[in-house]
């Protein structure tokens, strides 16, 4: 992400940053809508295994996805450091359900390397790439890709179905 009259070399990537178990991961800030405690979900029937079921925010329903579902990870506990992070997915608002939000970063473009191939390819098209802070590794999330186009259709259908 590029800022208005600067080079290549000293672009910025700005990311709120979360974890998963020991792992650490980030989004694009600007996909982020907010940042909730978590709470009491609604169950939805037919919803894929990964959708937790829905909210209501504001009066606005929102499926909510397990992110330790979603990448396959073992089931962790809830916690009072759980969030859900709110964020904008292809016109679609959808929560994501994390262990805990660390710290909104300011990484440097150039730190930033591609998803190894061994981890790149089906079923982690949603790894933009890796950064390097510190002795930390960072795992890029593209939320764009979280959910292929029938994975979202289902959820519309699903919450079309809720709203009934």
């Amino acid at each position: 992400m590029a800022f208005q009259g600067e080079g290549d070399t000293s672009d910025v990537l700005q990311l709120v940053t979360f974890r998963l178990g020991n792992e650490e991961f980030s989004v694009d800030i600007l996909k982020v809508q907010e940042i909730i405690r978590d709470m009491e979900l609604t169950r939805v029937p037919r919803a894929p295994d990964f959708v937790e079921g829905v909210i209501n925010l504001r009066g606005k329903v929102i499926p909510v996805i397990d992110l330790r579902k979603r990448f396959d990870f073992e089931a962790g506990e809830k916690t009072s450091e759980t969030r859900i992070i709110v964020i904008d997915v292809n016109e679609r608002t959808v929560g994501l359900r994390v262990d805990g939000v660390s710290e909104v970063l300011r990484l440097p473009a150039d730190t930033v390397e591609p998803a190894p191939a061994l981890v790149s390819g089906s079923g982690s098209d949603y790894i933009s790439g890796v950064g390097k802070v510190d002795n930390r590794l960072i795992i890029l999330l593209d939320v764009g890709k979280l959910l292929s186009e029938s994975e979202r259709d289902a959820l519309g259908d699903v919450l079309s179905g809720a709203a009934a």
